[in-house]
């Protein structure tokens, strides 16, 4: 008996264990091809991106590949600085020029007459102090540092204004309103066009001439407000970025907040009304803790997908005017492809990829403490 009483379990848990591992052997059966293609098309190609750092590797060159180390790394990351005097006349006063304003050498005869060791380095930002000298920031590859500051501040943008642009359409979509289903998939609708049709369409509206926005904003304010020059203002180039790319994607969003909106319970409300909250109150206090965790998804998705921006700039304004649209995917794409630098390109998205994966983590922390308090 005390041999039959033993054999049981080890049977049962004999079998448990074969059940267990049979599921495994199932799921890893399943997701296969999806772990395949995952290898083939982002593994793979981002080692062999990072191997091509370390070498000169161009894609039209009559000239071998060969192995450079850290230079693309250098060439990409390197910062300097200099302190560049003014022009002094005779009696050691700083010279203006024609511009009233205070003339300085130009960069490249300084570096070339005193400081050789600055070869390579071009300017990326200058502050001038109060004594007349200019402390000069320098950069082997400045547009790269422009480039990065310019998709950060379209991230700090674009984030904000899609997601609150979303949140109040599903609010809109969830009241239960005649014709719901046609609002929905009108304001669905630009996801599913393809950005570049969808920025040919704003270049035209933006058009500084015969644009329809400029039109209505002439005709809305009595012709008090003039043409502005969208794309071709570097001060107003990137908020029109932004407003086009926010109405593109606010869609994808509010479906996901129209989710989260269904899925907080009508009692919570009911219970509220009865205590005599009002809609302010319910939104505060019921809604948007009720959206936190889908506000986080939201957060984070968009705003890798803002470091993305890429097809609207190389559509509408070509990275200009004077660079203020310039993105970092934008500056890869002219390195790695146009230039045919294939290595430096490499060199950058692995950069890219180390700073975006850095701002993921650290808004997956910082909201990580928030649910922990």
């Amino acid at each position: 008996m005390s041999t039959m009483a033993t054999s049981i379990p080890n049977r049962a848990s004999t079998t448990k264990y074969s059940y267990e591992a049979q599921q495994k052997r199932y799921g890893w059966m399943m997701g296969a091809p999806a772990f395949l293609g995952l290898l083939m098309f982002i593994v793979v190609p981002f080692l062999m991106a990072i191997t091509m750092t370390f070498t000169n590797q161009r894609m039209m060159s009559p000239h071998p590949t060969e192995m450079v180390g850290l230079s693309n790394y250098e060439r990409l990351l390197s910062v300097n600085y200099l302190h560049l005097e003014p022009k002094r006349d005779a009696d050691g006063e700083a010279k203006l020029n024609s511009r009233g304003e205070i003339d300085y050498p130009r960069l490249r005869t300084v570096i070339r007459k005193d400081h050789q060791e600055l070869k390579g380095y071009y300017e990326l930002a200058s502050f001038t102090q109060a004594d007349g000298n200019k402390f000069m920031i320098l950069a082997k590859d400045p547009t790269f540092y422009k480039s990065l500051w310019n998709t950060l501040l379209f991230a700090l943008m674009v984030v904000p204004l899609q997601g609150g642009t979303a949140l109040g359409l599903a609010l809109l979509v969830n009241k239960g309103l005649k014709g719901t289903n046609i609002f929905r998939t009108v304001y669905f609708a630009p996801v599913v066009t393809s950005m570049v049709v969808v920025s040919i369409v704003w270049t035209f509206l933006y058009h500084k001439d015969s644009g329809l926005i400029n039109e209505y904003l002439r005709i809305l304010s009595f012709g008090s407000i003039g043409p502005i020059d969208w794309l071709g203002d570097k001060d107003w180039a990137m908020p029109s970025v932004v407003i086009m790319s926010s109405w593109q994607g606010a869609g994808v969003q509010m479906l996901i907040f129209l989710a989260g909106l269904q899925g907080i319970p009508k009692d919570l409300y009911e219970a509220a009304s009865i205590d005599g909250a009002n809609a302010w109150q319910k939104f505060r206090y019921i809604t948007l803790p009720g959206l936190k965790n889908t506000m986080v998804f939201i957060v984070i998705s968009t705003t890798i997908a803002a470091f993305g921006l890429f097809t609207q700039v190389d559509v509408m304004t070509n990275g200009g005017p004077q660079g203020s649209t310039t993105t970092v995917m934008y500056h890869l794409v002219q390195k790695g492809f146009r230039e045919m630098d294939t290595a430096y390109g490499s060199t950058i998205s692995v950069i890219y990829f180390i700073i975006i994966l850095a701002i993921a983590m650290f808004q997956k922390r910082l909201f990580d403490k928030k649910d922990a308090k």
